[in-house]
């Protein structure tokens, strides 16, 4: 006959294991730290209401809102059908690293090679490789503020320390290089730049970022450049490739880049790092340990990118040069509002510093702001706080003119003009 164990053993076995599981599970120290991405929470936030039924204007999201370009997706489509749906070598498909180095050399004038090339699963990806591959526990990364809201988490995820530095708006959000000489110490290992820049929009020029190269070169510091924004310049310029500037600056560089933004492909995910050689092998070899290869299709349809024709580009930021015109000069015309000189990207960062003072209804902080304009205005933005720049608030023109004028009209009503 079978022995029935008591039901009071039975419970406290239950309970002990219960109590076991829940010690071993605990979150390790690192994601303790992690804060979420506070542009996807502001979406989904959005999202939620607009499923409600609300008549919500979500300029959030940094997401281009035209699709992707046809001919990008009959390159995916062939791919499909042609079987190319397996597994790729770890760091890209011999075609598009090709791709990516011959785009860049191109337009750049700096020459690099397939084997400094390694593609990832968009440029959060190439980030966090680039972060694990080089910073040791410890080290120090200079990140002007306003800066992306990824970057201080991916640096703390490889171990190291972000240093926020801050910038200010009379001088269009740029890092000056005394300040950058001033926040060197000797655990200092890396700069990190972003030009053109999110969440502020501003492009730094050829002069300015040699100042910064120099210091770098001075005080012997690795380089990570991102540059996903670099074909989404405005009033005839160009954007600057940061190893370009001076001799030397390449061996010391690591270029973020990427399809998202230039072809409207965020969903592809496909992102990429150059840097030298022997750091490339590297990161291919994390990435084999961590993710294997980057979608196979996305692959083939991001060669289509870089290959075909380049039109659907330099209409893309026609409408997005035209769309920063109307944005800026319906935001400079509100009472209190300052915003830098928008050079490129698809962001308008503008200062609520005298709105937040009045502390009207108790808002006295950017997120209070926002959480107020969205749930009174159903206009969703993001708080500059998480950003690094507390008094400000991010505003995507990625989007329509209809839709923009629809979320400025709101705005201005909310902060009573």
């Amino acid at each position: 006959m079978e022995r029935k164990e008591p039901l009071q053993g039975r419970m406290n076995t239950r309970e002990s294991s219960q109590s076991l599981q829940s010690k071993s599970l605990q979150l390790a120290q690192r994601m303790r730290a992690l804060e979420p991405s506070a542009t996807l929470a502001m979406a989904a936030r959005a999202s939620a209401m607009a499923a409600a039924g609300m008549n919500v204007v979500d300029l959030s999201v940094g997401e281009p809102d035209f699709p992707t370009p046809f001919h990008i997706c009959q390159a995916a489509e062939a791919a499909i059908r042609s079987g190319k749906t397996k597994y790729t070598p770890a760091a890209g498909i011999p075609d598009l690293r090709k791709a990516v180095a011959a785009d860049y050399t191109r337009r750049t004038g700096l020459a690099v090679t397939p084997a400094q090339v390694v593609v990832s699963n968009g440029a959060k990806h190439s980030l966090h490789n680039a972060f694990t591959a080089v910073l040791n526990e410890g080290d120090e990364v200079i990140v002007p503020t306003p800066f992306w809201v990824s970057y201080a988490e991916l640096i703390k995820l490889a171990g190291a320390k972000p240093v926020l530095l801050s910038t200010r708006i009379e001088d269009d959000f740029k890092l000056r290089p005394q300040a950058l000489r001033a926040a060197i110490t000797p655990a200092t290992r890396m700069l990190l730049l972003c030009t053109p820049s999110n969440p502020t929009g501003v492009v730094y020029s050829a002069d300015e970022l040699k100042a910064l190269a120099d210091i770098a070169i001075e005080a012997d510091l690795a380089v990570v450049s991102d540059e996903i924004y670099d074909q989404l310049v405005f009033d005839g310029q160009k954007a600057v490739s940061f190893p370009t500037l001076r001799p030397g600056l390449e061996a010391r560089t690591v270029v973020v880049a990427g399809v998202s933004k230039t072809y409207s492909m965020t969903g592809w995910r496909i992102g990429w790092t150059i840097c030298p050689e022997p750091l490339a092998k590297a990161i291919g070899n994390l990435q084999s340990q961590e993710t294997s290869n980057p979608c196979s299709v996305s692959q083939h349809a991001a060669v289509a990118a870089l290959t075909g024709p380049q039109e659907c580009v330099a209409e893309m930021c026609r409408a997005f040069e035209k769309r920063r015109d109307l944005v800026a000069a319906r935001l400079s015309s509100l009472p209190g509002v300052r915003l830098p000189r928008i050079g490129g990207a698809f962001y308008a960062f503008f200062d609520i510093a005298p709105a937040l003072a009045k502390g009207k209804n108790g808002i006295t902080t950017s997120m209070q702001w926002c959480e107020a304009l969205l749930e009174q205005e159903h206009v969703a933005l993001v708080a500059g706080s998480a950003f690094g720049a507390e008094g400000h608030v991010r505003m995507s023109f990625a989007a329509s003119e209809e839709k923009l004028g629809e979320g400025l009209d709101r705005i201005a009503r909310f902060l009573g003009a």
